[in-house]
């Protein structure tokens, strides 16, 4: 029974990468428009997401310094692979779609896949502190799912192609749900490594690519709208950790 119950959590946590659905009614030029202000908010939520949760989490859960060698690690290693892919799809000076697009599919996936793990272990411990944990995971998705599709778009995918990428990648929490349902005595020291992990990912990100695609914009107005954003998604990060 309790794994249908953590089964049902992630399912519906997944669920959440569906909230660009409600874009697919307007108009393409007008979503254009908002692409760069989603941008800003993915932006300040990857960043809030990582030094307000996931590092504070990882800090807790570890006895030394090991965490900030993993964020620095999850920095490397993203910083690499977008190496990887801009060699690949845009060593010839064309574009389609920026390389960017598929480090936020990573580092979204395992943060979702450590959710998973968090969602499973807190089950597993108390069948409220699971639907507690549910509801502050839902809490904070709902921004970062908002800011992932915009990224996608905005980085070349379609809004159709995005909503399934990103469904798809959601979907790792599943995975992790799983496998933490299995190795549930091991789950401490699996997210002891991926939570800083992915949070060295998600500062990358912020910082390498997408900060510097607000720093483009020649219009005042729309820079302003994208700073106010991207404030915006470090506050809707921050009520999340007040009411989780």
């Amino acid at each position: 029974m309790i794994f249908i119950h953590i089964l049902s959590a992630t399912i519906l946590v997944s669920l959440i990468s569906l909230i660009g659905i409600f874009t697919l009614g307007i108009k393409t030029k007008i979503f254009d428009k908002l692409s760069i202000l989603l941008v800003g908010f993915a932006a300040g939520g990857l960043i809030g997401g990582a030094f307000l949760h996931l590092l504070p989490e990882a800090v807790e859960q570890s006895k030394g310094d090991i965490v900030f060698f993993y964020a620095l690690l999850g920095f490397t290693i993203f910083f690499l692979m977008e190496r990887y892919f801009y060699w690949r799809h845009c060593h010839d000076g064309a574009c389609d779609v920026h390389s960017f697009t598929y480090l936020n599919l990573i580092g979204d996936g395992l943060h979702n896949f450590t959710d998973g793990l968090i969602i499973a272990a807190s089950f597993l411990t108390d069948f409220k502190l699971g639907v507690v944990t549910t509801l502050a995971v839902i809490f904070h998705e709902i921004p970062q799912e908002m800011g992932d599709f915009g990224i996608l778009v905005y980085g070349g995918f379609s809004k159709r192609r995005a909503l399934f990428f990103n469904f798809i990648c959601s979907l790792s929490a599943v995975l992790g749900a799983c496998l933490g349902y299995i190795l549930s005595g091991i789950i401490e020291n699996i997210s002891l490594f991926l939570i800083p992990f992915t949070a060295g990912g998600f500062i990358y990100i912020a910082s390498s690519d997408l900060i510097p695609e607000l720093h483009k914009q020649k219009d005042t107005k729309r820079a302003n709208l994208a700073f106010i954003a991207f404030i915006l998604g470090l506050v809707f990060m921050g009520l999340a950790k007040m009411v989780g």
